[in-house]
């Protein structure tokens, strides 16, 4: 059985089963909510801080000594994913933070990240130490991005394409382009085409598409049917894929788990009953008692989504 934890996870939390990247450990860098962008889509709600200005939000030393810990646990993860309550390329340790991880596992590392930042080299520099990064396109042109992305003042829709194109030139890892979509904003022909021609420049090794199926933002964003995910799947491409109606993967075997490491997951993103057992390995009643208690309390909520019920922290 493997030892419990000194203390609550700070900066860590799952693993929780990722759409895209398995089984995947997440590292929270950044203040909740402290982004580039405010979508419309965000399953963390709406930013608070929208900036473009990089800072050193947390000491590295204390996420690299809570990552040793888990791993003398035995973590088992697919990934080890920086990403978390905001954009983590903000933060300006990223390149010294993944240098530590590299010192003390093997376990490959993802990025997950709006790419906003990437026409800046010091972030390009970055996010290249990585094994794979998955930065998002969500609009073709100007009018789509305020739509759907309501960036900075400072960031443009041409900022992003660039930055991406420029990344991919430099880059030798993965890289996996996840594209948004919400139904009545970027859905139509035109905008389709014009992503794809975004898509074409900047030559990803994967285009992945999602869309809502977490609690949103904002309460109008809909969900595109998976009918229509799929045929704007045919028509980017043969590297594209849909990702969005993901199902729990295997089991992992048993991890430890307690109400405080459903809170950790719930804090970062909205889970369902399958996602939290997938997570932590866990047996439903398990997950169950842990939920009931966390009610309880008055720590967490729950909402009806597509006909699923997702658990967030209040």
């Amino acid at each position: 059985m493997p030892k419990k934890t000194s203390q609550q996870s700070k900066y860590l939390y799952g693993p929780v089963p990722s759409r895209r990247l398995g089984l995947s450990l997440g590292v929270d860098i950044v203040p909740l909510k402290v982004c580039t962008l405010n979508c419309v889509y965000c399953q963390l709600g709406r930013t608070t801080q929208k900036s473009v200005e990089r800072g050193d939000f947390v000491a590295t030393d204390a996420v690299l000594a809570e990552l040793k810990e888990r791993l003398a646990q035995g973590l088992q993860a697919d990934f080890i994913t920086i990403s978390g309550s905001g954009e983590p390329t903000l933060n300006a340790k990223l390149g010294e933070l993944i240098d530590g991880i590299r010192a003390i596992t093997d376990i490959p590392i993802a990025i997950i990240t709006n790419g906003t930042l990437l026409h800046r080299q010091d972030v390009r520099a970055d996010c290249a130490k990585a094994d794979v990064v998955l930065p998002s396109l969500d609009a073709g042109d100007e009018q789509g991005f305020q739509k759907v992305n309501r960036p900075h003042k400072d960031i443009s829709i041409e900022k992003l394409i660039s930055g991406l194109c420029k990344f991919r030139q430099e880059f030798a890892g993965r890289l996996w382009l996840e594209v948004f979509l919400v139904e009545g904003l970027n859905t139509d022909a035109e905008q389709i085409a014009k992503i794809k021609a975004a898509i074409a420049l900047i030559r990803p090794d994967k285009v992945q598409l999602n869309t809502a199926v977490r609690p949103a933002a904002e309460p109008n964003v809909r969900s595109v049917g998976a009918e229509k995910l799929h045929a704007i799947a045919a028509g980017l491409g043969q590297n594209c894929e849909v990702v969005a109606d993901f199902s729990p993967g295997r089991h992992r075997g048993h991890l430890h788990s307690t109400a405080e490491s459903v809170l950790s997951m719930l804090k970062r993103r909205p889970c369902s009953l399958d996602d939290i057992c997938s997570g932590l390995g866990i047996h439903r009643d398990d997950a169950l008692k842990h939920i009931s208690h966390l009610q309880s309390q008055g720590l967490i909520g729950s909402e009806k989504t597509n006909r699923t019920v997702f658990f967030k922290a209040k």
